[in-house]
């Protein structure tokens, strides 16, 4: 898949500097930073949407009581 992004000068003359000392793509440096950055994303906004939704939320204590997990 091709994705566009608009980035501000500032992200972009980074992103070349980094691309050019380091041989890579200024691709490979974007795929990374989705790849490595995506799951923390979702749980984010995920867990704000559940929030604003009002969706019953569990402490770890809870968790931890349902699933016998004490010590």
């Amino acid at each position: 898949m091709t994705l566009s992004i608009r980035v501000d000068k500032e992200i972009e003359s980074r992103l070349n500097r980094l691309a050019d000392l380091t041989d890579r793509s200024k691709a490979f440096y974007l795929r990374r930073l989705i790849e490595d950055n995506l799951d923390d994303l979702e749980d984010y906004y995920l867990a704000e949407q559940a929030d604003l939704k009002k969706e019953k939320t569990y402490t770890l204590k809870e968790v931890k009581q349902e699933l016998e997990l004490d010590s």
